[in-house]
């Protein structure tokens, strides 16, 4: 059934450097989110974070040379939207654009594309699939505190969490089975690999981790081969999830691992953390350590995938009534 109403779309998202000039503004923007990491008292957040961006930038800035010399996100994320759209039209006329976190386009930039497009009400679709405070909550209440301040009052819908969708496991599952047959039936050792978060929020009910588990629990229903969880991308003075992959690495090298298959599965759009950190750094150290290693793609704009967010959109229109 078709809805009447114009919908926008926005696909939540963290935004990246696009140059490496972006690299120390973006980083700064990242550190000053307590939502991502409290850096002491509230009012030495953003001292704080300068700092840190000091020490942090020349290296970030080689890393984002090694990719190309900037994160091709906010192109990633660009191309789900256009292809969410397109795969939308059937059921109405519906406007889907990308709202970074921490780079352009802003929640101030979306949302002002959404008034000028005449939409009627707007849902907020996290491309993060498990619910954590410092990615979907850090996004949401910046989208409510700056329609807020813009004076905007379009109804925004929001959908949290995502991480057993059919057609999301069902990607995960098919790059697995891909990845194992491409080592010809040698043994393999299934590594998932998500961003990790400071221990505290845990310790503080993000249901985080409780997600990844949903994930892997309906990816291993379905693939009947058990992976390890494990967590990448660290940063900052405080206690983080672990184990990290390095150390999964390294411990699998020293039990006789021959060969590696690394599941990115909280990250669903190509950036610096598949590209560079997967890719070239985790696999350069696998390889170092006389391991086989390979890496699941990304979903990027997959049309099943595509067609999962398609479902979500469409759900969350008939739970909402629109």
């Amino acid at each position: 059934m078709k809805t009447e109403s114009k919908i926008g779309i926005l696909l939540l998202n963290l935004g990246g450097p696009e140059r490496l000039e972006d690299v120390r503004p973006f980083l700064f923007n990242l550190f000053s989110d307590r939502h991502i990491i409290r850096l002491g008292p509230a009012f030495l957040q953003k001292p704080i974070a300068r700092f840190i961006v000091s020490r942090r930038a020349p290296a970030s800035m080689a890393n984002y040379a090694r990719i190309g010399g900037g994160s091709p996100i906010r192109r990633k994320t660009e191309e789900q939207a256009q292809a969410l759209e397109q795969e939308l039209r059937p059921d109405g006329d519906f406007v889907v654009r990308p709202c970074m976190r921490y780079w352009h386009p802003l929640a101030e930039e979306a949302l002002r594309d959404m008034e000028r497009e005449g939409v009627q009400a707007i849902i907020a679709l996290p491309l993060y699939p498990h619910y954590s405070i410092a990615t979907t909550g850090s996004s949401l209440l910046d989208l409510r505190r700056t329609a807020d301040r813009l004076g905007i009052s379009i109804p925004i819908h929001e959908i949290l969490c995502w991480p057993d969708e059919p057609a999301y496991i069902d990607c995960l599952v098919d790059r697995i089975l891909a990845g194992i047959r491409s080592v010809e039936g040698k043994p393999v050792q299934v590594v998932y690999s998500a961003h990790s978060l400071p221990v505290q929020f845990i310790r503080e009910g993000d249901p985080y981790v409780d997600h990844l588990q949903q994930t892997i629990h309906a990816i291993e229903e379905r693939t009947a081969i058990a992976g390890r969880l494990c967590y990448q991308s660290r940063s900052g003075p405080v206690e983080w999830l672990g184990p990290p992959l390095s150390k999964v690495i390294a411990d699998l090298a020293s039990e006789g691992c021959a060969n590696l298959l690394v599941v990115p599965i909280s990250f669903v759009s190509d950036h610096i953390e598949t590209l560079y950190e997967i890719d070239i750094q985790y696999r350069e150290m696998a390889e170092g350590l006389g391991m086989g290693f390979a890496s699941t793609p990304s979903l990027n704009a997959d049309p099943p995938f595509i067609a999962g967010l398609h479902d979500l959109v469409l759900a969350t229109l008939a739970q909402c009534n629109i």
